[in-house]
Parts: structure tokens; C-alpha cells; sequence
């Protein structure tokens, strides 16, 4: 499981499986976002698995796929951040990279922190986010869309 943290709130993570949730539990997160649609590759395991060892494990599961298709939307955003907030420690999302996790905390965030820290702190952890740059600020100057 190739991970990186991103700060006190958030690690995101290369795909994970059924059985690495325990290890996910006792690093000390409390919630689980996958987004990741089911059924991109064929050994992937599906949702429905992890969720059942997340709630095995005590731990909150939320699944806010982001396919090439659809994109990352606003309600995608509002959930990753929903999810957060929510959540009583650290949140560990993943994907098939961790790229679209990274993407969509950094979004979920524009509107309260400053977008050249969120670039800063995607890099550290091993994400070149500038190409989000300006949708970091519109959202920092005018919110979420709809």
C-alpha cells in the first residue's frame, strides 16, 4: 500500500485491499473515502468489499467515485469535504493513485485555505497539482459551483 500524508486530516493512497483496512484503522484514521468506481481494472476489488472490512473494522466508509466520464463535479466535492468534517481524526482516500483523492481534497478546501498553500502541500506529498491552480481560485474567490 504506497500512501502519502498530506497533512493532520488526510492521507491518500495508491488502490488498497479488503485486507489492508486493519493496518489503515491501527495508523489511527477513522474514515475511509474510495474514489474509485468500480470495475476500472479487473483484479481491483469492489467497494462493497472494502466497505464490509471498514465496518468490520469500525471505521466510516464513503464512496465518491470519480470516473473519466463524469469527472470530478461539485457534489464529488461537497462530499470529500463533508466526510472530513465529519470525521473524529485522520481520513485516508484513495484511488487507483491517488490522484484524484489529492485533486478532490485540495478542491474541497480552496474556499477556506489559501491555494498556493494547498499546491504546496499536494507537492510535498508527491502531487503536481498546478493545473488546478485556477480552479483553486475561483473557488477561494467565489465558492463552489451550484
Amino acid at each position: 500500500m504506497q500512501s502519502a500524508r498530506v497533512d493532520d486530516t488526510l492521507t491518500v493512497s495508491f488502490q488498497i485491499q479488503p485486507e489492508d483496512v486493519a493496518a489503515i484503522r491501527d495508523a489511527g484514521f477513522v474514515a475511509i473515502i474510495n474514489n474509485r468506481p468500480d470495475g476500472e481494472v479487473a483484479d481491483q476489488p469492489a467497494g462493497e468489499e472494502i466497505a464490509r472490512a471498514a465496518a468490520e473494522a469500525g471505521l466510516a466508509y464513503a464512496a465518491l467515485p470519480v470516473s473519466g466520464r463524469e469527472g470530478i463535479t461539485p457534489d464529488t466535492i461537497r462530499g470529500f469535504q463533508e466526510v472530513l468534517e465529519a470525521a473524529d481524526g485522520p481520513v485516508f482516500a484513495f484511488c487507483r493513485t491517488g490522484t484524484r483523492s489529492i485533486n478532490l481534497w485540495a478542491l474541497s478546501q480552496a474556499a477556506d485555505r489559501d491555494p498556493a498553500e494547498l499546491l504546496q502541500l499536494a507537492a510535498e506529498a508527491g502531487y503536481d497539482l498546478s493545473a488546478l491552480a485556477p480552479a483553486l481560485r475561483q473557488i477561494a474567490s467565489h465558492g463552489l459551483p451550484g
